[in-house]
């Protein structure tokens, strides 16, 4: 798995050695090398510290592996922004190598994620797979561009599949507190305040624990339910207004939430149907479910710092390291 040590990775790596596969990770561990610590002495779990755009080391990496979960990658619009020559180095030109290594390699399974931000902004109410891609930045250009990558590789000896996820939210031991959810969640519990930019724009969400479970259902599937195909991952659409006070049902009608214009018009509403109907997937947690896990880690003192330490915040780590 690449990627095993960021935000999804964190838990879905447990899940899939509770589950009883024997787990390898590759990750630069830009979060810290203790992410995975609580789990560190599975005799099951493999951590290889390296960079996905080392093709002799992935071909190390990938010797004996049935299955790749590609998790790695410069991840949402204001990140890639940062450095926009990284971004594409990692998110895209690294893909070639990760593709077809895997594929030499012998990897039966690989298995993709992308994002829901591909659609760019759709006007049907229900965006299915089945619609054109019309991504707004480079970010989801280049993820867009994967996708088209992996699926001309597949074959009956290399199952190739694609998620697209909606933002993930809830918590993880790497935890994220710049995705919307989680940020909302954030100013309401520690500064009691709730700040929407615009407001209108819906945001799909899934819970972190359905992330994961969607990565097991996707390695467990006899191949010819997922091959050559693409999944949306993303149950709840709401409006980042209507986000706000659901969060400020679970926090406290105390918290004040604060509208302000924005110009950001990126709007993303997905239906989930195919991943129900065809792979039996419903998720079992809602975003109050998320908030109400992110309050009470709040509360137990395991997210110190929330609003300075940077190892929450993507960009923040990403210019103290000036990663290259």
């Amino acid at each position: 798995m690449t990627g095993g040590a960021g935000y999804v990775g964190a838990v879905l790596v447990p899940r899939l050695l509770e589950c009883g596969y024997s787990v390898r990770v590759l990750d630069l561990y830009l979060y810290g090398d203790h992410v995975l610590q609580p789990v560190a002495d599975n005799p099951s779990l493999e951590q290889i510290k390296g960079d996905i755009r080392d093709r002799p080391l992935l071909g190390r990496v990938m010797a004996d592996c049935d299955a790749v979960v590609h998790l790695a990658c410069i991840s949402n619009d204001p990140s890639f922004e940062l450095n926009p020559e990284l971004g594409r180095s990692i998110n895209y030109d690294a893909f070639f190598d990760l593709v077809a290594v895997a594929r030499d390699s012998g990897v039966r399974r690989f298995i993709y994620a992308s994002s829901s931000s591909v659609y760019g902004v759709k006007s049907e109410e229900n965006v299915t797979e089945d619609l054109p891609l019309e991504p707004l930045t480079d970010y989801s250009k280049y993820k867009a561009l994967c996708e088209e990558i992996l699926l001309k590789e597949q074959s009956s000896d290399f199952t190739t599949v694609v998620v697209r996820p909606a933002t993930v939210c809830g918590y993880s031991p790497r935890l994220r507190l710049d995705l919307t959810v989680n940020i909302l969640t954030n100013y309401a519990v520690n500064a009691r305040r709730i700040q929407v930019f615009g407001g209108a724009q819906k945001r799909p969400n899934i819970h972190i624990e359905d992330m994961a479970d969607v990565y097991a259902r996707l390695l467990d599937a006899p191949s010819g339910e997922i091959a050559g195909k693409t999944f949306n991952a993303g149950y709840e659409n709401h409006t980042v207004t209507q986000l706000a006070e659901m969060i400020r049902s679970v926090v406290g009608r105390s918290t004040e939430i604060v509208t302000t214009p924005s110009a950001d018009n990126r709007s993303y509403h997905i239906s989930s149907d195919k991943i129900r109907r065809e792979l039996g997937f419903v998720p079992s947690h809602t975003i109050e479910d998320a908030v109400r896990g992110l309050v009470g880690n709040f509360a137990a003192g395991r997210i110190p710092n929330p609003m300075t330490d940077i190892r929450y915040y993507n960009i923040k780590t990403m210019q103290a390291l000036q990663l290259t």
